[in-house]
């Protein structure tokens, strides 16, 4: 490991601190003892990355921030709202940005160069799809149900574990030695959707089927369900180019930053299923 720097050197901002990965990096720094200070739109002062006037307040005595864009940096206009961001923050006197990007996404990959662009220290944490999209997102409410139907076929994905995602943020933001690095995270094994929900029904002991559905069908239902064009537009770049097989490969990123493997699907499965959120 390497020296974890001075505790009163700076005070650190979380965008996103009740999200999957923020609400991990908050907890962690506030367990270490580090002044940390969380930004979310129902936080005082409040932060919103639609309105920008939100973002000069809670920048104020920040030397460090994590950025998380919420729902994904391949939303459109993103770019451009993570460079006005980027400018503010090093005007404010930040010296230091942690990006949580994502894997084979251009408009990610985009917001990275800003970042690495911007004259302050910078660590750039690629991730692929989280673990915990089956337990705290999107997909939870389907394995609930016994029935996960989703526009994914046979190619496999190296899901990786939010805690590993905020262990490696973390170190970035406490330690010395992650300055300009990109850690591009994945778990240690690639499995396809269905094989992910196997997992979790064999753990739990509950039946899920997983259905694939052809991704018009799919956009359809999120459209009956009200989801914003923009959010359907996503899940369908995620599912459809994202998903073509381009992350289909183990990177050794966690190992990298932490010095130790990351953790396995079937660790976090009974990691999620100890805590009862799919009883």
């Amino acid at each position: 490991m390497s020296n974890t720097r001075s505790k009163t050197e700076k005070k650190i901002l979380v965008i996103g601190a009740t999200g999957k990965t923020g609400s991990r990096v908050v907890q962690r720094l506030t367990k270490l003892g580090w002044p940390v200070q969380g930004a979310t739109p129902s936080s005082d002062p409040k932060f919103d990355w639609n309105d920008s006037t939100t973002w000069k307040p809670v920048l104020e005595n920040i030397q460090a921030v994590y950025v998380s864009f919420h729902p994904d940096l391949a939303m459109p206009g993103t770019v451009e709202i993570i460079k006005s961001f980027t400018t503010m923050a090093v005007k404010n006197g930040v010296k230091q940005l942690v990006l949580l990007s994502g894997r084979g996404e251009e408009e990610a990959q985009a917001c990275e160069k800003l970042i690495m662009n911007s004259g302050v220290d910078w660590t750039i944490v690629r991730a692929s799809w989280f673990c915990q999209n089956f337990s705290e997102g999107n997909f939870l409410e389907p394995v609930l149900g016994g029935h996960v139907a989703l526009p994914a076929g046979d190619v496999g994905e190296p899901f990786v574990d939010a805690d590993d995602i905020a262990d490696v943020a973390v170190a970035a933001l406490t330690e010395d030695g992650h300055n300009k690095k990109i850690y591009e995270v994945t778990g240690p094994r690639l499995l396809t959707f269905k094989e992910a929900v196997q997992e979790i029904t064999k753990a739990t002991g509950r039946p899920i089927k997983f259905e694939r559905v052809p991704m018009k069908a799919y956009a359809s239902v999120l459209k009956e369900y009200g989801l914003p064009k923009d959010l359907i537009l996503l899940i369908k770049y995620l599912f459809t180019e994202v998903l073509d097989g381009r992350n289909a490969n183990l990177t050794d990123g966690v190992q990298q930053a932490l010095g130790r493997k990351p953790t396995d699907f079937s660790e976090f499965v009974k990691k999620a299923a100890a805590t009862g959120v799919w009883s």
